[in-house]
């Protein structure tokens, strides 16, 4: 039992968590009789309205990367640790939006590897799933961990025990109904997170401001000292050009990714898809900022050395029971919400992808199949333990020095040689890989010519990949997709 928890909030929370699960699964179990092929399973049956298309991609992305890691990451180094998330999140569903998803949309996929598999041939798209699937585990497990951090912290469980629980409740209702499933149950989730965080955002304000909340934002403007403030780092060379790598990271790294694109191909028509992205990235924005400046209210709030998550520490402090449980099923919609994506979106991958290789299993099923292995994987990561803004960093760098540069030219262009796909992939992953293995934090620092240009490894990497596509298929060769015959 929890000491910081009293016995009877902890009952009400618990019995509250229950009702909650269970009306998880009622959704899961109402969705499932919406699948009648692979199509409802992965991509809903391409029918998703406005409405659902841009809040599930919102709750896709609005998890434990957002809620908890980066406002622990500026309560420690100021406003310039949202350069990854949600600044770069944020912006890279705005590019989605203008340049990628109307084009992708129109050629009718349900996984991004199957943009490589018509633009670039079979060995490139085994190679694209080779590199995006990998990149899921990784995310997932920060989910599992952060979920299971705040079952700890709420109900005294054991994190190895949470983490299992985190992993067979998230799995479950997304394998009953798949993307259906991720989708009803978002659109709940996502209102109860942005509940939480205003409820949280409001009682903090008012707290600092003695009851205004306007008050309450000019004291933490006044009082938070100016390096904390600061939102781009300018001050030297080196330190700007790791905030940029971060920026760049999460500005790009996402738009291979096939969660995002899943949510895209799953819009019903293709000014669906480019709204949804963003709507959802401008509400990314803005909903992101509330962790932000909760955090900076926490040097004031919180004087001493928070030793755990920043966000729960505060609701721990000020909210009363009852606003207690609403911040609670916010924490656990944010992660679950993620959390049911992520699994989905690298499963669909395996079951489309990769799989039909070796098995004649029915698609539908194998796609179920796939679902358990990847929460099963998942939760090996997460066993493992690593730092949670680590993971997330990794699993945006993968996808974009591998997969940015041919996706991008696979939309918007025709090439004429299915190498240049392989050789930007190879380039991109291939580079990435020989950094952590030298044990270089930047773009070939161990280099006497690069080592002063401080270039990050993500901007260094996707211009190995870029160079390799545009020697495969030079410049004066590419054609646009608008010259496909259809």
């Amino acid at each position: 039992m929890n000491a910081a928890v009293p016995d009877n909030l902890q009952t009400v929370l618990g019995a509250t968590l229950i009702i909650y699960l269970l009306v998880m699964y009622a959704i899961g179990w109402f969705a499932q009789s919406r699948v009648h092929d692979t199509a409802d399973y992965l991509v809903a049956g391409r029918r998703l309205p406005l409405s659902l298309a841009w809040l599930t991609i919102l709750a896709t992305w609005f998890g434990a990367g957002t809620l908890l890691t980066a406002a622990d990451e500026v309560y420690d180094s100021g406003l310039q640790a949202t350069a990854l998330d949600p600044l770069g999140a944020g912006v890279c569903l705005l590019i989605a939006g203008w340049f990628v998803a109307g084009p992708i949309w129109r050629m009718q996929l349900l996984t991004v590897p199957d943009l490589f598999l018509r633009r670039y041939g079979p060995r490139a798209e085994l190679l694209a799933a080779m590199i995006l699937v990998p990149s899921y585990f990784g995310w997932i497990a920060v989910q599992f961990t952060a979920l299971a951090g705040i079952l700890q912290m709420f109900f005294g469980i054991d994190p190895e025990m949470g983490i299992l629980l985190v992993a067979v409740v998230g799995t479950g209702y997304t394998l009953m109904g798949g993307m259906w499933s991720v989708t009803l149950t978002d659109a709940l989730q996502m209102s109860l997170v942005l509940g939480g965080l205003v409820l949280l955002a409001v009682t903090v304000l008012q707290e600092i401001g003695s009851g205004a909340v306007v008050g309450g934002f000019e004291r933490l403007l006044a009082e938070t000292p100016d390096p904390q403030k600061v939102l781009i780092p300018t001050a030297d060379l080196q330190t700007f050009m790791e905030w940029f790598g971060l920026f760049v990271t999460g500005a790009l790294g996402n738009i291979p990714a096939q969660d995002l694109m899943q949510r895209v191909f799953s819009s019903r028509s293709e000014q669906v898809a480019r709204r949804a992205c963003l709507i959802a990235g401008s509400m990314y924005l803005i909903c992101g900022a509330m962790p932000p400046v909760l955090a900076l209210s926490a040097h004031l709030l919180l004087p001493e050395n928070v030793s755990q998550a920043v966000l729960p520490a505060l609701a721990g402090r000020l909210l009363s029971p009852a606003m207690s449980v609403v911040f609670l099923l916010a924490v656990l919609s944010a992660i679950l919400s993620t959390i049911d994506s992520a699994i989905l979106s690298p499963a669909g991958v395996l079951a489309q992808n990769v799989f039909p290789r070796f098995t004649s299993v029915p698609s539908l099923k194998l796609n179920r199949i796939s679902v358990l292995l990847v929460a099963g994987f998942s939760l090996l990561v997460a066993y493992a333990g690593e730092g949670a803004w680590s993971m997330l960093e990794e699993a945006y760098l993968m996808t974009l020095a591998g997969l940015f540069v041919p996706v991008m030219f696979g939309i918007h262009t025709l090439p004429r040689s299915q190498s240049a796909g392989i050789a930007s992939m190879l380039a991109g992953i291939g580079s990435w890989i020989l950094h952590p293995l030298c044990g270089w934090e930047e773009f070939l620092m161990g280099m006497p010519v690069f080592s002063s240009l401080h270039c990050p490894v993500a901007v260094g990497t996707t211009l190995c990949s870029l160079l390799a596509y545009l020697i495969a298929e030079p410049p004066w060769t590419i054609r646009p997709a608008s010259a496909e015959t259809k």
